[in-house]
């Protein structure tokens, strides 16, 4: 008897243990097809919260930008240049600095130069194509046709940049806005193309001036190259002269024969 009331008593005991451990929801209000399960529930709790701080990340990052007075940058404009004209000797020169004019780039380096006169033109006309005279002649002429285009560039890219002026203004401050009509991905987007646009239109207006300094430095050249080689022709006809004709003074030594005045 005492056996079988053991046996009971730790049967209802094991149902217990077993109902606790494995359930731990319970039903609501007396009905039992309506459970409640609190560790779904803290379960459910924490993934909305996740959710949520996601959102609000997610959020932030696509409709607003803060702190953006840190990425603030001067624009610079390039001052006008005023050259001074005397006499007339820089006539337009300011013009051409100045403003997008070719014609006034052309008559303002005629007026800043010296010409090749008549007599000049006589004698060139009888010497060999690469004759020193002609070698010289082909230098200026580079340079007139040249340094007038070069002119022309630099008062265009200074036209050209007081007229971006507000275009470039107007692109930084939408950037460093901190509104909303300005911070959401595609106004952001919209921007960034907006800015490479701008970028590339600067690419290629100073690529028209590097194009110029490259002309520049190839007609420098030509002239140090001329210089070099009419130095060289000199020696070499002076070497010949005192080889073919005796210089010496009378009872002089030869110590004088390499010697180049």
């Amino acid at each position: 008897m005492q056996t079988q009331r053991a046996y009971r008593t730790k049967l209802a005991l094991g149902v217990i243990v077993f109902a606790c451990v494995a359930t731990p929801s319970f039903a609501l209000f007396g009905i039992g097809d309506i459970v409640f399960d609190p560790t779904s529930y803290a379960s459910l709790v924490s993934q909305l919260s996740t959710l949520q701080m996601q959102y609000n990340t997610v959020k932030n990052n696509l409709v607003h930008f803060s702190a953006k007075n840190q990425w603030h940058t001067a624009l610079t404009a390039l001052e006008h240049v005023n050259v001074a004209n005397q006499f007339g000797e820089t006539a337009l020169f300011s013009v051409a600095l100045n403003t997008n004019d070719p014609g006034s780039a052309k008559v303002a380096w005629g007026n800043a130069t010296v010409p090749v006169n008549s007599s000049a033109s006589v004698y060139l006309s009888s010497q060999p194509t690469n004759s020193a005279g002609k070698s010289q002649l082909a230098m200026i002429e580079a340079s007139d046709a040249s340094s007038p285009d070069c002119l022309n560039a630099v008062g265009a890219y200074r036209a050209a940049r007081d007229t971006n002026l507000s275009s470039e203004q107007a692109l930084q401050d939408d950037q460093l806005d901190e509104g909303d009509d300005t911070n959401a991905e595609v106004q952001q987007l919209n921007l960034l193309n907006a800015a490479q646009a701008q970028h590339l239109v600067e690419l290629k207006a100073q690529g028209v001036l590097h194009a110029c300094l490259a002309q520049q430095m190839a007609i420098q050249n030509m002239q140090q190259r001329n210089a070099a080689a009419n130095d060289l022709n000199t020696w070499g006809f002076v070497q010949q002269q005192r080889q073919a004709n005796n210089v010496n003074l009378t009872g002089g030594s030869q110590i004088w024969t390499t010697y180049l005045p």
